[in-house]
């Protein structure tokens, strides 16, 4: 029987596609971790954690105590 994927996983993929899709476009101001966490109805840490693996992923990029924005695509 397969496994749910992990919420923060789901996420992190979600808005993945949205990127992808030119639905987010590079600059655009994505939500706080606590917004993430109410829109999504988990808990920050989980949110915390979908935007960690984009990070990863080099889709955003943070500025401190600006917020998290969509990276421009590499070679850009």
């Amino acid at each position: 029987m397969p496994t749910a994927e992990a919420p923060y996983r789901q996420i992190a993929n979600e808005l993945t596609a949205k990127i992808r899709s030119g639905e987010l476009k590079p600059g655009d101001k994505l939500p706080s971790t606590r917004e993430l966490a109410e829109s999504y109805g988990v808990h920050m840490n989980t949110a915390s954690r979908a935007l960690s693996l984009l990070h990863d992923r080099e889709l955003i990029t943070g500025q401190p105590g600006r917020g998290t924005y969509v990276a421009e695509p590499p070679g850009q």
